[in-house]
């Protein structure tokens, strides 16, 4: 089975004990490549050090909304500048949170313009964090949309209707944890919605899923969320795999960049 977590903070603080393992029982998943969103500018450096020779770690770059009123205006120049170059896949982690504040709702709403506008201009995807702020959210990309906009709805957690509508607008839509979760509510409808928009993720090291629940995530859970879905659909394990990995191969690109 060949995997893609197209969603892992594998370079926060919480690996750097035990890097080597958890790269070793994500390999053993069959982990092959891994999508590092960036929460602030500091996140390129920090996405340096890692390294393994079975696995691909593709960047994007971007400034995550609970992050935004301290990188307030956001240099637009420089987020072009990183997401023109080919070592950035995407614009992203960018969105709304209005979960931990809505002190800087204002704020957030600009950066995610502003992450629009250059997702657009270097032709690649977008991420997006969204809590508590569906509506907002979905209101800007329509407002932004002209055809070449794309990205994924990371950590999807919304309802069918809000799903259908982010297709709509040109997204895919991330699983992760949440998927696995006994009141997450997504399985109870996401055989509705086609499966080649879907994306796996784990969000590592947040929102691990069942059994995990309440630990640290990594990416070799990836493979309970695939299996999940695989459920759901009633198809193999291996063909959710393949199918999800094309899925963010379509969307990303990766083939056109340098790891």
């Amino acid at each position: 089975m060949k995997l893609t977590d197209t969603h892992c903070h594998l370079y926060l603080e919480q690996f750097n004990d035990d890097l080597a393992k958890v790269y070793q029982r994500a390999v053993d998943a069959g982990i092959f490549r891994i999508y590092l969103p960036s929460i602030d500018w500091n996140s390129l450096q920090q996405m340096e050090k890692l390294h393994h020779p079975e696995i691909e770690f593709l960047k994007m770059a971007g400034i995550h909304p609970c992050d935004v009123q301290h990188n307030f205006p956001l240099e637009e120049q420089k987020l072009f500048d990183l997401c023109n170059s080919k070592e950035i896949v995407a614009a992203g982690e960018t969105g709304l949170d209005y979960y931990w504040s809505t002190d800087h709702i204002k704020e957030q709403k600009e950066s995610l313009h502003a992450h629009c506008r250059v997702a657009k201009a270097t032709q690649k995807p977008i991420v997006l964090h969204n809590r508590e702020s569906t509506t907002d959210l979905l209101d800007i990309i329509e407002e932004e949309q002209d055809g070449s906009l794309n990205g994924v709805w990371h950590c999807f957690t919304g309802s069918a209707d809000e799903g259908k509508r982010a297709l709509d607008l040109g997204l895919y839509l991330g699983l992760g944890g949440v998927l696995t979760f006994k009141n997450g509510g997504i399985d109870k409808f996401i055989t509705e919605l086609p499966l080649n928009r879907l994306l796996l993720e784990t969000d590592s090291p947040f929102l691990a899923p069942e059994p995990h629940r309440g630990k640290r995530n990594e990416p070799s859970y990836i493979k309970l969320v695939a299996e999940k879905l695989a459920s759901l659909f009633e198809m193999p394990p291996e063909e959710i795999a393949e199918i999800t990995s094309a899925n963010a191969e379509r969307l990303f690109h990766p083939d056109t960049q340098s790891s």
